[in-house]
């Protein structure tokens, strides 16, 4: 079996050119791909026998809209009684220094026993990758979701439609910027003896301090 260092090293030399950032962290593998590249570097690395990953773990979308920052920076906040909450600003401080989203791959090698993943960044205005379904039939209901909840357009995918989501849903609720309680609200109307949609009557706050550790457990290589 390779060790994680020697899987880096074949990686690296094969797809150097292929590859926009190889990452070694934690006793992972990560590879960055532009969406141009990734059929191409996901086909080598299911059927060369050197990597022979025939096995798709995993496909998720990844928004990465103000990651690492807390809510709770703010004086906007009152510190007594049932107004502590956070008034939602997602954009406040939006980092424009990467893409905001990406679709990450997960795919294992029962014969060599390795892992590895692949991320594929992609900006806002262009949320299009190519659909792995003809390399792992088992993209399919993976893409779907992150579809659904991201807007991903997974482009050649054979049924690409929502998977979680109501017909008609409005919005996709994995994105930062999505309310937690929606957009819409369900009531009974007696009059019209039917479910009525109405937008949301309350105010979204963020009610829970988001903790982000800084301490030596998280620091690579300490």
């Amino acid at each position: 079996m390779l060790s994680i260092e020697e899987l880096s090293t074949k990686v690296n030399t094969r797809f150097g050119r292929l590859l926009d950032q190889s990452i070694m962290a934690y006793g992972e593998l990560t590879i960055l791909v532009a969406p141009q590249h990734l059929l191409e570097v996901c086909l080598a690395l299911r059927d060369e026998p050197e990597f022979d990953f025939k096995l798709l773990i995993d496909v998720c979308g990844v928004d990465y809209l103000q990651y690492g920052l807390s809510e709770w920076e703010t004086n906007s906040a009152t510190t007594t009684g049932f107004e502590r909450g956070v008034e939602v600003d997602v954009f406040k401080n939006a980092s424009a220094k990467e893409p905001r989203f990406a679709s990450v791959y997960h795919l294992l090698s029962l014969t060599n026993n390795q892992r590895i993943r692949i991320r594929v960044l992609l900006n806002e205005t262009e949320l299009k990758v190519p659909s792995v379904v003809n390399i792992w039939p088992a993209a399919n209901w993976f893409e779907r979701e992150a579809f659904d909840l991201f807007g991903i357009m997974y482009t050649g995918h054979p049924d690409l439609r929502r998977l979680l989501t109501d017909y008609g849903f409005v919005g996709h609720p994995f994105r930062k910027d999505f309310p937690l309680i929606g957009n819409l609200e369900a009531r009974y109307d007696a009059t019209l003896q039917r479910v009525v949609y109405e937008p949301v009557s309350i105010t979204p706050r963020i009610l829970e301090p988001k903790v982000i550790r800084r301490d030596n457990r998280y620091q690579v290589g300490e």
